[in-house]
């Protein structure tokens, strides 16, 4: 595999991604209810054997298991974002992902009294890696509530002195996504617009049918990345198989590339399957709709001169949870490699899409 190692450590699999000098560690568990806290056991030992700091967790499962994710870690001192799919019963954990980094210092960045992420410096950039972003008043109107996210956002990345558009990626979570994703593309166009967005960059992202530990409207991830020379590039990246978002009025790139020394990672935004024209494509066929999201994103990572095995960490994302195991039977036929792949009951971005993967993949130099 063209990336720094891969490691599957019993229920783990941890790809390593050196870039400025330091090492970024992507950790993906299949966590359930009753192995929560022997994976997060595994997952502290293994960052402590390289000497890394957890800088950002996802749980992928029902709102009534926060308190006992927390109590099964033994010191939080990351932000925890726990997704609750609208599709989801919550009957269930599906999985986990952390990401962590050694080699620089982490500066915290908080919300009042929470920690939200941090941001750390490289000869070559600064970074900076949020989660858990939400409202402060919850009895506001979700167009309200994602406004005052997207001011959140800004604020908040003020502690690392970047600004919004230095925002390379986003994972935007909408509780009840489907009745209202309309009316929140436009609150997000009309922010992008007054920010200067499309006249840089516009970032990757990921937006998903999901609720979290309290039921907010909005809740978001961000990655930012401040160039100090032009030796470090991020810049969008086409889809050869699919038009621009943006022509449906929904504001993303498909795709991102950061290059820097030592690596070069392409964040490839949630795909679904969407013809050229942007279109649905293959309504009511889930196993369908796998194979044409996974060529799409395949045809993303020739582009770019990768492979499925550069993969260092993926979501799935599953409107019906029954259907998880046809990803695998893909990926069987297909000869793909073991991916690190989380998987998420919720529902996708439009009430005829089944199936939608984001996949982070790593070039060394």
């Amino acid at each position: 595999m063209n990336k720094s190692s891969t490691n599957t450590v019993e229920s783990l699999q941890i790809i390593e991604i050196p870039h400025d000098g330091v090492k970024t560690y992507c950790i993906t568990a299949q966590a359930t209810e009753d192995n929560m806290p022997e994976v997060f056991d595994q997952v502290a030992a293994e960052v402590e054997k390289r000497n890394a700091k957890i800088a950002f967790q996802y749980l992928f499962g029902g709102r009534q298991y926060y308190p006992q994710a927390v109590s099964a870690i033994k010191k939080l001192d990351w932000p925890l974002t726990l997704l609750h799919g609208d599709a989801c019963s919550g009957a269930t954990i599906t999985g986990t992902q952390f990401i962590a980094l050694s080699g620089a210092e982490l500066n915290p960045v908080v919300d009042g009294e929470r920690l939200v992420g941090n941001w750390y410096e490289t000869e070559d950039a600064r970074y900076c890696l949020l989660g858990d972003i939400r409202a402060d008043d919850l009895s506001l109107s979700r167009e309200e509530q994602a406004r005052a996210v997207f001011e959140k956002m800004e604020a908040l990345l003020q502690q690392a002195d970047m600004e919004f558009t230095d925002i390379a990626r986003t994972w935007i979570y909408l509780n009840d996504l489907l009745e209202w994703y309309d009316e929140f593309n436009a609150v997000r166009t009309r922010f992008f617009e007054e920010r200067g967005v499309f006249e840089k960059m516009v970032p990757a992202s990921t937006g998903i049918g999901a609720g979290t530990a309290i039921g907010e409207a909005m809740v978001c991830a961000l990655l930012a990345v401040k160039p100090k020379h032009d030796r470090v590039k991020v810049f969008a990246v086409p889809s050869p198989l699919q038009c621009p978002a943006i022509d449906y009025k929904s504001s993303f790139a498909r795709a991102i590339e950061i290059d820097r020394p030592g690596s070069r990672m392409l964040a490839i935004s949630g795909t679904a399957s969407i013809e050229p024209g942007g279109e649905t494509a293959h309504v009511g066929d889930c196993e369908k709709q796998i194979e044409l999201t996974m060529e799409v994103v395949h045809a993303i990572l020739e582009s770019r001169g990768m492979d499925w095995a550069d993969t260092a960490r993926a979501i799935a994302y599953f409107k019906d949870i029954d259907d998880a195991p046809l990803l695998e039977k893909y990926c069987t036929e297909h000869h793909l490699p073991e991916l690190p792949v989380a998987i998420s009951h919720a529902d996708v971005c439009r009430h005829d899409l089944l199936f939608e993967i984001e996949l982070d993949a790593v070039k060394r130099d």
